[in-house]
């Protein structure tokens, strides 16, 4: 490096003045040189030894100190995986919901089952629950904090896994799944697409199949059965008709698929004008009638199909919630769940009353006037804007499971 420096600096011009100066300079220089290369070779050798020493320590220091760096990603460990601080504001969050807990060990995540591993399909769809979700500890505590959490979380990169922010969701398995809606008399989940393809997913984990649990396969054609598999059962288009609404449905036509040891009722009404048509709140009120003497549990959903106007959303929301507490009285928890992040094949002429910052917008305001009416918000836009979507509108098959999970650790924490 020193020789390079050197010839830079000789093959720049000088004035008579520095070439004499220069010549006084390299003459001494090689004077010196010459008397005493030989009487000092012997220190030069014990120099140059020492030198190496040092620069092999150091060297050895700084990789091992380099190598111990904490990435910006979680960093698989045998069986756990280490997630650094900087991961969703996690130091801040946690050491707020444990104050003893110091910051620089506050998540560890253990190494998850894929609990898709014996469902129906799995290979062939090639869908484990380790690519939807990343699991850490400390696990949220309580409804607040965990709304909280899975409605500002979001993925590291395009269709990453989904972790909450400041503290962690349960991933359910199957046999979880069906004792949690067990609690509950119902579980009906009101509103658009969107919601029908939650009711799909909770489908396929009760059926524990990844291939056709959100449609009805019982009696499908071959074609359908081409058409509507894996990823393709969440197609609005090809296969909205042979979606589940119903439980019971299943129980009807294919009871074996279901895996619950004890009865559960999850439904879907498919309610998404305003004003409400007479006939579809009749339908809501008679679905509603108690059958035991548990409590009912309701998911709304709405929003794209009035272009995201907040006031008609919760005059919609208002209507159906009367209906519900004229037929079950206070015996009911309402969840609001708003509409998933718009993607790119979104068509250009929705951009400005349906893209992103109208959905933003709409699921923060919509939140606050969901919960000054008593029913909690689940915002989902953080979740899946880096999610795929189908149609720029719809979620696929990860994403909604996803969305299902989240449902799932709402209620998970109903006091019942």
């Amino acid at each position: 490096m020193e020789a390079s420096r050197s010839h830079s600096r000789d093959a720049m011009p000088d004035t008579g003045q520095d070439r004499s100066y220069n010549a006084i300079t390299w003459s001494s220089i090689r004077r010196f040189s010459h008397q005493t290369r030989f009487s000092s070779l012997r220190g030069t050798r014990t120099k140059h030894a020492v030198a190496c020493l040092l620069f092999l320590v150091c060297g050895t220091l700084f990789f091992f100190n380099g190598s111990s760096r904490p990435s910006s990603l979680p960093v698989r460990t045998g069986s756990e995986v280490h997630v650094p601080s900087n991961v969703f504001e996690v130091v801040e969050k946690s050491t707020r919901l444990n104050p003893s807990r110091k910051t620089a060990d506050i998540v560890t995540i253990a190494s998850a089952e894929d609990t898709f591993a014996s469902y129906k399909h799995r290979k062939d769809c090639d869908v484990s629950s380790q690519d939807l979700h990343t699991p850490f500890t400390p696990i949220c505590p309580d409804r607040p904090s965990m709304i909280t959490a899975m409605s500002s979380g979001g993925r590291i990169g395009m269709d990453a896994p989904y972790m909450p922010r400041g503290c962690g969701m349960r991933w359910f398995n199957s046999e979880e799944v069906c004792e949690i809606l067990s609690r509950f008399d119902k579980v009906v989940i009101v509103g658009d697409s969107m919601m029908r393809h939650v009711v799909g997913s909770i489908n396929i984990l009760v059926r524990k199949d990844i291939g056709y649990g959100a449609v009805t396969d019982w009696n499908f054609s071959a074609q359908e059965k081409k058409q509507c598999f894996c990823n393709e059962q969440f197609d609005v288009k090809a296969c909205s008709v042979q979606g589940i609404y119903k439980t019971s449905d299943v129980e009807s036509h294919d009871p074996s698929s279901i895996s619950c040891a004890k009865p559960i009722n999850v439904l879907m009404e498919e309610i998404i004008r305003v004003p409400i048509p007479p006939d579809e709140l009749r339908r809501l009120k008679a679905d509603i009638l108690p059958e035991t003497n548990k409590p009912t549990a309701v998911i709304f959903g709405h929003g794209l199909w009035n272009n995201l106007d907040v006031s008609m959303t919760l005059q919609w929301l208002d209507i159906i919630a009367e209906a519900i507490t004229h037929v079950i009285g206070s015996r009911w928890s309402g969840l609001f769940v708003t509409p998933n992040a718009a993607g790119k094949q979104k068509a250009d002429e929705w951009l400005v009353s349906q893209g992103n910052k109208a959905l933003m917008v709409f699921e923060e305001e919509v939140g606050m006037g969901a919960r000054r009416r008593g029913i909690e918000n689940l915002g989902t836009w953080n979740m899946s804007i880096q999610a795929s979507k189908y149609d720029g509108v719809h979620l696929d098959m990860k994403g909604n499971l996803v969305k299902a999970m989240m449902v799932m650790n709402w209620l998970n924490l109903l006091e019942v």
